[in-house]
């Protein structure tokens, strides 16, 4: 990561407590919570909110949309089962924050963003922090077919349906990650794809997003 190292350690205490918070709501995977206490989620907010940053929070960041809780972040990630090298597909940029996470967790990450305005500020703060991640402004719900197959997809809004485009663009032994319910609450559901035409599908915890927006999610 290429940010400064003043950047890097305003907060540092912050974050421990943070993750020790994560840890004991039950994550466990060490990789996942390192990644939280390594990315300074300050710098992915406004500056009127940083000293919100490290609440396990929601927070808004424009264009009626939201940084995750860090929480969430992390059960998302540790479902992924991240490992180095791995090709993932993101579903809704937003703020860059889960992108920074992949990325320092040794992926190979792809992004797709419908919001130009977070999609050229995530754009940006990746840069600033070193992190070469592939992004795209477009139709999330399509995935990004030129690229697939992906190891791992991770959706980080609510979807009505889990979107078929998605499911088809997964590696043999690829997770999708993705939150699917009403607009209120949804489950978090992970589909791996145990061979060309078979896969297993978990029901984990309830969650809140923003709705999927696209083609295959909401209107």
């Amino acid at each position: 990561m290429a940010t400064d190292d003043r950047a890097f350690r305003k907060h540092l205490n912050r974050r421990k407590e943070l993750v020790e918070g994560i840890r004991n709501k039950g994550i466990r995977d060490n990789r996942v919570l390192m990644a939280i206490e390594s990315i300074p989620r300050h710098l992915f907010v406004d500056t009127a909110l940083e000293m919100r940053a490290y609440e396990d929070t929601a927070l808004p960041i424009g264009n009626g949309q939201t940084i995750s809780q860090p929480y969430t972040v992390a059960a998302q990630t540790e479902l992924l089962q991240v490992n180095k090298g791995d090709k993932i597909l993101e579903i809704g940029t937003g703020s860059g924050y889960q992108s920074a996470i992949l990325c320092h967790m040794g992926a190979d990450v792809y992004s797709v963003e419908r919001h130009d305005k977070l999609y050229q500020n995530a754009k940006q703060i990746l840069k600033d922090l070193g992190f070469r991640a592939n992004l795209k402004l477009g139709d999330g719900t399509l995935g990004w077919s030129a690229y697939a197959p992906y190891d791992g997809i991770v959706v980080t809004a609510g979807a009505p349906v889990v979107p078929e485009d998605l499911v088809h663009q997964l590696n043999i032994g690829g997770r999708l990650v993705v939150p699917v319910g009403n607009q209120k609450s949804q489950t978090m559901i992970r589909i791996i794809r145990v061979s060309e035409d078979q896969y297993e599908e978990e029901h984990h915890q309830n969650f809140k997003f923003v709705p999927l927006i696209g083609e295959k999610g909401w209107d």
